[in-house]
């Protein structure tokens, strides 16, 4: 069965959803006439996991049938919220499994508890890594981690790309959109 939604969750410290690449991301997902939801975060600069997990689940209805694509904080967002809930998949870009040792990180509370794995990955059908190989915010340490918990279907290691901050279109995760529903029976 093909996701019915795709729910896109951005990062931390943003004023508004629509950031670098992410106005290009959603024209290109509305031609796949799947429904698409792009939403700033309640608590976006701080992204407190007891704001957005209840507003994936509650308000933005998050189940079984949605794709979530979390970017940085939205991709760990997409982790926690997998690992409590079933979701059809999460294309995860950037994301971390540790605090990294800053306190704007620490305080959103993704970090308090151990991370478990299994039910992350149980708990939906598909799942994407998306890094590059000079991120200047991430260490590639905790990518390396991520992709061997999660043992993902789809790893895309890009070289210059950096945080994905300064690129106006991302076409990789468009193709890896399309090959999760092309692959899905239904």
């Amino acid at each position: 069965m093909k996701p019915n939604k795709i729910i896109f969750i951005h990062g931390n410290g943003a004023m508004h959803w629509s950031f670098a690449w992410t106005p290009w991301l959603k024209v290109e997902l509305t031609k796949l006439n799947i429904h698409t939801t792009f939403e700033t975060f309640p608590d976006s600069i701080l992204a407190r996991k007891q704001y957005w997990l209840s507003f994936l689940k509650d308000y933005l209805k998050a189940d079984e049938h949605s794709l979530l694509i979390g970017w940085s904080s939205g991709a760990v967002a997409a982790l926690r919220y997998a690992e409590y809930n079933k979701v059809w998949g999460s294309i995860l870009i950037a994301p971390c499994y540790t605090d990294l040792g800053l306190e704007s990180e620490k305080i959103s509370g993704f970090y308090d508890e151990p991370w478990n794995w299994q039910k992350i990955k149980k708990h939906q059908q598909k799942i994407a890594l998306f890094y590059s190989k000079n991120d200047e915010l991430i260490p590639q340490i905790e990518f390396q981690h991520i992709k061997k918990q999660l043992q993902p279907d789809e790893v895309c290691e890009l070289e210059t790309n950096g945080h994905f901050i300064h690129q106006e279109t991302f076409p990789e995760i468009v193709a890896c959109v399309k090959k999760f529903i092309n692959g899905a029976a239904g």
